[in-house]
Formats: structure tokens, C-alpha cells, sequence
């Protein structure tokens, strides 16, 4: 439980964040009567808002399910309220099907870092990792993986180590690679929408390369939650029954699949312009930090693979929130959110600590100088903190 003072700094840098021009601002950064309201207003170019409310799936949540399989060009797609259960469901069902309850990912993969061990304590599978480079498997390493596994699990892209991609024949080649040894691709997609600029590829030909994926509807989509899993008719439908069974039959989420589709009928198409401004961001991030004399620093990767990557400053990441607040209250501009300390389990060694940077709507509006002015603002409060 936050104590005072994390919920007084929380509503400072809130408050903050929200009077300051920035690089993207979510809907999760709205009020309650806000969100309702757009809602509300929005809701109709979506969905009819005359049919009847969904009830334990249907009406529009079964809408929203054949929208997502027909941009991933799969039979089928359920509705989960967590991608943490989409996924989880996904796994155990492949293991039953492929009688091997080893699942192959990468150490920062999400739920090897963020899902408290719950594919071995809740599903019963065992994961193992064939690298532990700073970027998805190669074709050699999965090929060569000495213990047999039933699926390949690849997270497109590998956020916490940068939201780094592979090239597409890079992708390709280690898709072949698991299919040589009669492994299951699944792809967590979580952030799948913004990889076709990378790629070259419309989502439904990365979706082809894998058995099953799993897309989140709030990451890049701006929906208040969600995802869903596609993937082979019969596949989905047993998906469905474990659905159940994890606690997921949830009885109404009209509101939750009307933003959704809000988020694809509106953000989808937007994903391209924002990766491709996202280079210049990160470019003239760069240039300024140099600029200012900054002692070390790292953007990552650069030039960025979506429209979201990291920024390393040798600095604890205390004070670097600190600077990020002083700067959004002091002059309006709020380059930097949240910082956080490097350690075990995020690839950084101690003393250095990172942000992620996501450019989306706002953002389109900086440009390079705006940027690196802004680097330079930064970096003066920030020096106040660390003389």
C-alpha cells in the first residue's frame, strides 16, 4: 500500500504532468467524469448504442473479437479482461495440446518480470531461455537449445530491454528455426499494433508467422484495458473454457470493448506517424543530452524500433524525478516522466537509471529543436539535484 508521501508525490507529478506539453498523454491521465464523458460522446461512431449491453461476451464484445481476428487474420479471437490471462491461458493450452509443459522466452520477457512467477505457480509450466542477449533469440540459439520445449514464446517487441525488434528475416528465420523442432509459436503481442513500420508489414502477416497471439487493447490502443487472443478456431474455444475456469467470465465490459474499438478505429491508423516521429525524438534527445554535457547517457535503441524506447542517465532515479517535475512545474514542458534505479532483472547495472519515452499524438507537435531545448531545461534542474 502507497504510504502519504508516495500518494502526495503521485499527485504532484500528476498534476504536474497534466498542465505541461508532453510527448503522449494517455486517457488513464483523465478524471473519472472525463473518461465517462468521452466515452459517452464517442461511443456511438463505434457501435450501435441502441443494441442490447453484453452478457458474459456477445453484442459488443463479440464484435470487438471478430474486428481483432480479422486484422490478425486468425478464425477466431476471445476477449480476456488481462493480457496477463490471455497469455497464461494461451501457454497452458499449447502445453496440453503439444504434451510438453516447457515454454522457451526471454529472461525479460513479461512473465518472467512482471506476473510473479505465475506460469509455473498457477498453469504448472516450466520456462527456459535460449539467450540472455539484450534482444529476442536467433535462429542458431533457438535451433541449438540443448532441452526440448513445447512453444516458442516471442514478445514483439521486448520492451524491457528497450522495445527492440529483430528484422523481419531475422523473425522469419527463427520461427523456422522452432518449426524444425516441432515447437508452437506464440506471439505476445501486447505491442504488436505499432511493429508493422519496422517490419514492413501490415499485423496480420506478423501474425502469420506465429500458432496464437495475444494483443493488449490500453498500451497503444488507448482502451481502458483488455486484450484478446487469436489463433486457430478450436484453440480459442478451449481458451474460452479456461477463461472461465482463471476467473475471467466477467458478466458486463460493454465500456472496456467500446474503447477498444474506439482505439482501433483512431489510434491504429496513427501508430505509423508516431513511430517515425519517434526517431527524431530520440535523435535530438540525444543531440541535446550531448549538447549539455551530460556525463553519460544512452538512448535505446536508437534510432527506436516503435514509437516508444529508453533513455539511460547515470543518475539515481530519485532525483531524476524529482528534475522531471521541478521542469514540467517551472516551465510547462514535461520531457520525462518516471525514472526508474537500474538492478538485477532490468539489464542495467547499479548507479544507472532509466525512462521510457513514448511518442504519440502530442508529440507529433515538437519538434528537434523543441526537444533539445527541452533536454537543456532538464538538465539544469537536474543539475540543481546533483551538485
Amino acid at each position: 500500500m502507497a504510504t502519504t508521501d508516495e500518494q502526495e508525490r503521485r499527485r504532484r507529478g500528476l498534476t504536474a504532468w497534466r498542465g505541461s506539453k508532453v510527448l503522449a498523454r494517455t486517457s488513464a491521465d483523465r478524471t473519472v467524469g472525463e473518461r465517462l464523458s468521452a466515452l459517452a460522446a464517442d461511443a456511438s461512431s463505434v457501435h450501435d448504442p441502441d443494441d442490447w449491453t453484453d452478457v458474459y461476451g456477445g453484442g459488443v464484445v463479440a464484435d470487438l473479437e471478430r474486428r481483432v481476428a480479422g486484422l490478425l487474420g486468425m478464425e477466431a479471437a476471445a476477449f480476456f479482461p488481462t493480457g496477463t490471462m490471455a497469455q497464461q491461458v494461451a501457454l497452458r493450452c499449447w502445453a496440453g495440446r503439444t504434451g510438453d509443459a516447457t515454454v522457451a522466452l526471454h529472461p525479460l520477457s513479461h512473465p518472467e518480470l512482471h506476473e510473479n512467477g505465475a506460469l509455473g505457480a498457477v498453469s504448472g509450466l516450466r520456462t527456459v531461455r535460449p539467450t540472455s542477449e539484450p534482444r529476442l533469440p536467433d535462429a542458431d540459439e533457438v535451433r541449438g537449445f540443448p532441452e526440448p520445449f513445447g512453444t516458442l514464446m516471442l514478445e514483439l517487441p521486448l520492451r524491457d530491454a528497450g522495445f527492440v525488434l529483430p528484422s523481419w528475416e531475422e523473425l522469419t528465420a527463427v520461427v523456422e528455426a522452432a518449426r524444425e523442432r516441432d515447437a508452437v509459436v506464440h506471439l505476445d503481442g501486447a505491442r504488436l499494433w505499432e511493429c508493422g513500420p519496422h517490419f514492413g508489414r501490415e499485423p496480420a502477416e506478423i501474425a502469420a508467422l506465429a500458432d496464437s497471439v495475444y494483443v493488449s487493447f490500453y498500451k497503444s490502443l488507448d482502451g481502458l484495458s483488455g486484450a484478446a487472443l487469436a489463433g486457430p478456431e478450436t484453440l480459442v474455444e478451449e481458451a474460452r473454457v479456461w477463461r472461465h475456469r482463471y476467473g475471467g467470465q466477467v458478466f458486463q465490459q460493454f465500456p472496456t470493448a467500446l474503447s477498444a474499438l474506439l482505439g482501433l478505429e483512431r489510434e491504429l491508423p496513427r501508430l505509423p506517424s508516431y513511430v517515425a516521429h519517434a526517431k527524431v525524438v530520440a535523435g535530438a534527445l540525444a543531440e541535446g543530452l550531448a549538447a549539455a554535457g551530460t556525463p553519460w547517457f544512452r538512448v535505446r535503441p536508437e534510432p527506436p524500433h516503435t514509437h516508444q524506447f529508453q533513455v539511460w542517465l547515470p543518475y539515481g532515479a530519485e532525483a531524476l524525478d524529482e528534475a522531471s517535475v521541478r521542469q514540467a512545474e517551472e516551465t510547462g514542458v514535461a520531457l520525462f516522466r518516471r525514472w526508474y534505479p537500474g538492478a538485477a532483472g532490468t539489464g542495467l547495472p547499479p548507479g544507472i537509471s532509466f525512462t521510457e519515452v513514448t511518442v504519440a499524438a502530442d508529440g507529433l507537435e515538437w519538434t528537434a529543436r523543441d526537444v533539445r531545448e527541452a533536454v537543456a531545461g532538464f538538465v539544469r534542474c537536474l543539475g540543481q539535484l546533483v551538485r
